[in-house]
């Protein structure tokens, strides 16, 4: 006989692993969009760099976050 405190329904558990999928793709979300934005940087000369108010070091710190949204 199994005591109800001590079971889990399926019902119970697919809000918390809906929550969990939504949050680890809204993580991969905002890595793929950093990733993107660093790489955007990165292709800049140094001269559209500095029109932006940025030097080469900047953009290869984790320090400066740029974001475009």
């Amino acid at each position: 006989m199994h005591s109800s405190n001590s079971t889990i329904s399926a019902r119970n558990m697919r809000p918390g692993l809906f929550l969990a999928i939504a949050t680890a793709a809204h993580w991969l979300e905002r890595k793929m969009n950093e990733r993107r934005n660093c790489n955007a940087l990165m292709e800049l000369s140094d001269e559209q760099l500095k029109d932006i108010g940025l030097s080469r070091g900047q953009t290869e710190s984790d320090v400066h976050v740029y974001s475009r949204y």
